[in-house]
């Protein structure tokens, strides 16, 4: 018998038609963003910042992103019951990871007198940084370690999604300018349940190379 979180992830797929009039409830969203917050990154650095598209005015803001490019993924946009913007900090400074050092002592897991010593882990920010202060490259890969964490979790919900690399990130950056504060969104993600009709992606096998062929025991 396979374990329930297999079975789960063998469930999940990328929904290609939503179902505009289902809605996901409240509970299941809390959990959701509690998860996201929840979500690992290299040194706790947490280089991100998510906006969740739930308004009518805002999935019409979101629907204009689309209007140079991408149009595959427009029809997601009204249809499925949320969008989130996985956005990361394009120059993460010394004075963010204070923040996330400070939080740390308030919640109890570094000792006051030991505030210096946890910048230890700033160090390798210094080795993801360009000489113009660019840290994306770093940054935007630990926004997709949330938005793994998130997919993950929205199969043990039951809930569908598409990742959304197809976005216009500049014209996202403009229309969300003051939502995004600075930060960057290179991937979106679609969640709501799947159009029975019309998903034509539900009823496709899964199909994944051979376990043998991607891992090793050594």
């Amino acid at each position: 018998m396979s374990h329930p979180i297999i079975t789960d992830l063998k469930n999940r797929y990328t929904a290609k038609r939503y179902d505009a009039a289902k809605r996901i409830p409240q509970e299941e969203l809390d959990v959701i963003y509690e998860a996201i917050q929840l979500s690992a990154s290299s040194i706790n650095s947490q280089p991100w910042k998510f906006v969740v598209i739930e308004s009518d005015t805002a999935k019409q803001r979101m629907d204009d992103t689309f209007a140079n490019k991408f149009q595959f993924n427009q029809p997601h946009v009204k249809s499925a019951s949320h969008i989130i913007l996985f956005a990361h900090n394009p120059a993460y400074t010394r004075e963010d990871y204070a923040k996330v050092v400070d939080k740390g002592i308030e919640d109890g897991r570094t000792k006051p007198e030991d505030r210096e010593a946890a910048f230890g882990g700033f160090a390798f920010v210094g080795l993801n940084t360009d000489e113009n202060g660019d840290t994306s490259s770093w940054t935007k890969a630990q926004t997709y370690l949330a938005l793994g964490n998130t997919l993950h979790v929205l199969a043990r919900l039951g809930i569908d999604s598409t990742t959304m690399e197809g976005i216009d990130s500049e014209l996202i950056g403009e229309i969300f300018k003051d939502e995004l504060d600075g930060y960057v969104c290179d991937v979106a993600l679609a969640i709501g349940y799947h159009h029975t009709e019309e998903d034509y992606n539900a009823s496709l096998p899964k199909s994944r190379l051979a376990l043998n062929e991607v891992l090793t025991v050594i």
